[in-house]
């Protein structure tokens, strides 16, 4: 809804209804009739958005939104399900378009809270729990673009502090969610040719940087370590065709992906082909 020439004005939302319904087994060794369980949720959950534009190349923003996630396929060690999670945010930015929009950079700060968060249960990594709330809090750049014909760049940088902030075991209140990065960067540009008999045949590349995280909820003295991986890709695209081959950690720098209990190094350096058709 556009308020005045330069205000804008974005509403919606949406409402799920969730049902679910599990039969589990305690132990399939021993025989017994399965343990039945089911659970039904409903929530509406609201977005609002607002655009003021000083100027015709700057954006100025401000959002709030909820969320709703079943956590399905999900158990309790008493092998009950685990509710669904909710969640919480708010963001206030300012974007801009430079070089007669070929290019939008974006500056944004966030605040989000969401319940029931999943995570491995340490006494038994087969089950989960769900925390009371975990909320992320940083800042965020972007630009993206098309600097001359051809030649486009993607760059993305951000602060993030994901932490526990309400749980039953006070402990945990206050501590680093595993897995979460506080930092992270990444740029990655590509170039098509646009003329000749090469016309179609793309090739680029890029770095990913992801910070150090901490593990786990019980020992975060144990970090997995920061790592900068670069991939590449080169492409061929011609009438509704288009091949390509993506390039991985050309490199082959040893780096972590996934906490416990699922520690081990992600596969080296890998190359995938793929083929595809538009209609």
């Amino acid at each position: 809804m556009t308020l005045l020439p330069n205000l804008k004005l974005l509403a919606g939302g949406r409402y799920d209804f969730i049902s679910t319904d599990s039969n589990s087994i305690a132990d399939i060794s021993i025989p017994g009739e399965p343990q039945k369980s089911g659970s039904d949720s409903q929530a509406f959950s609201p977005r609002v958005g607002i655009v003021y534009q000083p100027i015709e190349p700057i954006s100025l923003y401000a959002s709030y939104s909820r969320s709703f996630t079943p956590n399905l396929g999900t158990q309790k060690a008493d092998l009950t399900q685990i509710e669904p999670s909710r969640g919480t945010g708010y963001e206030v930015g300012v974007k801009a378009e430079l070089f007669d929009g070929r290019l939008i950079t974006s500056l944004a700060t966030y605040d989000i809270a969401k319940t029931n968060i999943l995570t491995t249960d340490p006494n038994n990594n087969q089950y989960s729990i769900a925390l009371g709330e975990v909320k992320s809090r940083g800042i965020e750049f972007d630009i993206a673009g098309e600097i001359s014909p051809g030649w486009k760049v993607i760059a993305s940088a951000y602060l993030n502090d994901a932490y526990t902030s309400k749980d039953n075991d006070p402990t945990l209140i206050g501590k680093a969610f595993p897995g979460v990065p506080s930092q992270g960067a990444s740029l990655w540009t590509t170039y098509e040719i646009q003329k000749g008999s090469l016309k179609g045949l793309q090739f680029g590349g890029g770095i990913f940087y992801v910070g150090d995280r901490v593990n786990d909820f019980y020992d975060p003295i144990i970090t997995l370590p920061s790592y900068v991986r670069t991939d590449a890709v080169i492409s061929y695209k011609r009438d509704n065709w288009r091949a390509a081959l993506n390039f991985k950690n050309i490199f082959n720098v040893r780096y972590y992906q996934t906490n416990w209990p699922l520690i081990f190094p992600q596969a080296p350096f890998t190359l995938q082909g793929t083929i595809s058709v538009e209609f």
